[in-house]
């Protein structure tokens, strides 16, 4: 397989090598740092956007109450300066002064109360509104810099929402002619970030300039570079001929055969790097789509043992890529190694389905919506066990209306957690009150929630500790691995990689000639 693309690609490098011997690498000599993404860009708000392309445009536009520290896992403060706990369900924020948007506009206590109303309120339709009101009941100004939250309830993760999913936008940003304007901020939105939207074509290109008034002691800090062009490039081959002839300086998310063949040509660097996306096989432990096999804890078990989930994660993912063992992310807060581990076993798997009286001739479909060579690998291995699967990939449109009506006993997912460091962020959408939650386990179930009302960390960590401690002693999942992300970029370039597969692009600076 990995012989089959390189030689797909092989074309587009000589062609690619052909042209870059006549071009030089660009970006440093005019300071102007140019990434490619694979996906549209249309929308510049964040608040109506959730795809990472749009997660790394706000991070370069837009500013947030608050970071998280990649390295201490950690809040800190960003437009913030600090905060207390009033009580359980009482924050007050006070906030950083000096501050200016890209308009020149102050910042100041009402922009922040006029965002977080904007969010709440039904008829502005964002897409961090479903979010932020499960657990913010209002937000007041207590000052010119200075508000006050008010929580419905205990909610441990509110600080780290405030610090991932809400931008801050000038007060009265929707206001339009007197109206509400979702749109309002869609093409050339009013940011706090180091960098200020130039130009926006939609669906092509984004030309973002350095802010040269962003404030000190930002915790992103001053950006090095001072343009950043980001260009919509559908197509993998394109990509990288532009890479090799130096019309683009950054790529990501390329398949690992490529980028490594591309390094090896000396005029791409290829690094890669972890995410907090993992992948997995959910299993009707509870018998969601009627009586099936999958209700016998032995053949959960049979499968799990069945998977070879190593060599998964180094022959076909590669990079950074490790095997998973729990449902959940290991670096994330809560996610408890010490669960019970199904090691790849064959004769295991045998011995575990022929106990449960299990026939070969019962078909399990086996749905996939993305890394085909994965769900072909995992439906191969499960076979090799002596279960009949029929692997049905296709759209995850398609699966996810299967899933809601009941129609999928076993699938293939994939969890990018918000790129957000806590057990919260997987298991209150997959062991909750979903649809994605084939096992329902009542004691999970109450086990995930309580998690999540309260503050104290310790109590947090051992309530998620004892529901995977079920999740896994019943097979209620099959973790698959973590992912890795690949990256290729100008050897001119310095990037640090980030630990959790969000490219923080005003981190970027030219190395030194």
């Amino acid at each position: 397989m990995v012989l089959r693309r390189c030689r797909r690609w092989a074309g587009v490098l000589a062609l690619a090598c052909a042209a870059a011997s006549t071009q030089a690498w660009a970006g440093r000599e005019d300071d102007t740092l140019v990434v490619a993404f694979q996906r549209e860009v249309v929308n510049l708000d964040y608040l109506y956007t959730t795809s990472q392309e749009h997660v790394i445009l706000s991070d370069l536009t837009d500013d947030r109450l608050f970071d998280v520290d990649t390295k201490t896992n950690e809040i800190s403060p960003m437009l913030a300066t600090s905060y207390k706990y009033v009580d359980d369900t009482t924050i007050d924020v006070t906030l950083r002064e000096g501050v200016h948007f890209h308009s020149g506009a102050p910042f100041s206590a009402d922009d922040v109360v006029y965002t977080y109303n904007w969010v709440l309120s039904p008829d502005s339709g964002t897409r961090a509104s479903g979010t932020v009101s499960r657990w913010l009941k209002s937000v007041e100004k207590l000052g010119p810099l200075q508000v006050r939250f008010h929580l419905k309830a205990v909610y441990p993760l509110a600080l780290r929402d405030m610090a991932r999913r809400i931008p801050i936008r000038r007060n009265g940003a929707y206001e339009v002619d007197g109206k509400n304007d979702r749109g309002a901020q869609a093409l050339h939105p009013d940011g706090l970030g180091p960098y200020r939207v130039e130009s926006f074509q939609p669906g092509q290109k984004v030309v973002l300039a350095r802010f040269d008034d962003y404030y000190a002691g930002s915790p992103k800090g001053r950006a090095a570079i001072g343009r950043i062009v980001a260009r919509t490039i559908p197509d993998w081959g394109t990509q990288q001929a532009e890479l090799m002839s130096g019309g683009v300086d950054w790529a990501y998310d390329m398949p690992l055969d490529v980028a490594q063949s591309m390094a090896a040509t000396g005029r791409a660097v290829s690094k890669a790097g972890p995410s907090l996306r993992v992948s997995f096989v959910v299993l009707d432990a509870s018998g969601v789509t009627g009586p099936n096999p999958l209700a016998d804890v032995k053949v959960r078990r049979a499968l799990n043992y069945a998977v070879n989930r190593q060599a998964i994660a180094e022959f076909l993912i590669g990079g950074v890529a490790e095997p998973l063992y729990t449902a959940c992310h290991p670096t994330q807060f809560g996610c408890s190694q010490d669960v019970p581990r199904y090691p790849y076993d064959l004769a295991k798997a045998k011995a575990l389905l022929a106990e449960a009286h299990y026939k070969q001739d019962q078909p399990l479909d086996l749905w996939a919506y993305r890394d085909r060579a994965v769900a072909e690998a995992v439906a191969a291995d499960l076979s090799a066990a002596g279960v009949n699967v029929k692997l049905r990939y296709g759209q995850l449109a398609s699966l996810d209306r299967a899933r809601a009506a009941g129609k999928i006993r076993a699938y293939i997912g994939s969890w990018a957690n918000g790129g957000t460091a806590d057990t919260a962020m997987i298991a209150r959408v997959h062991f909750g009150d979903t649809d994605r939650n084939l096992s329902r386990n009542p004691e999970v179930m109450r086990l995930v929630t309580d998690a999540e009302r309260t503050n104290d960390s310790a109590r947090r960590a051992d309530l998620y500790h004892q529901a995977l401690q079920i999740i896994a002693d019943q097979a209620y999942w099959i973790p698959l691995y973590t992912y890795s992300v690949n990256y290729l970029m100008s050897p001119d370039l310095e990037f640090p990689i980030p630990p959790d597969g969000l490219p923080r692009l005003y981190e970027a600076r030219w190395k030194q000639p």
